[in-house]
């Protein structure tokens, strides 16, 4: 996607006039990290990436040791709190689902 924005002379996908492609799409489903990749690209058009990028080291950090935390860290990663960061707090369902079918997905092969 970044090769494909970059053919088009454009920062990011938001502002492709095909947004959003297919391959977005399916981008977007693959990981719990993507809940938000709507949102972001909005936010990015709105407030500008430099902004949105501070704003999602915050959404990504433990509320109680500032370690930066990735999406499927339900706990955080040095100090074992729960949740973990604001994005698997709001997202906790939706992580553990995929999670989940990740498991599942590998007991069959």
């Amino acid at each position: 996607m970044v090769a494909c924005a970059a053919e088009k002379g454009l920062e990011f996908c938001g502002q492709c006039e095909e947004y959003p492609c297919n391959e977005l799409v399916e981008f977007q489903v693959a990981m719990p990290n993507r809940i938000e990749l709507w949102e972001s690209q909005e936010r990015i058009k709105e407030a500008g990436f430099e902004k949105w990028y501070g704003e999602m080291l915050e959404h990504y950090t433990c509320p109680e040791c500032n370690t930066i935390n990735s999406a499927p860290d339900i706990s955080c990663r040095k100090c074992g709190a729960t949740p973990s960061c604001n994005y698997v707090k709001l997202h906790l369902e939706e992580i553990k689902h995929f999670q989940k079918r990740l498991r599942q997905k590998a007991e069959k092969n």
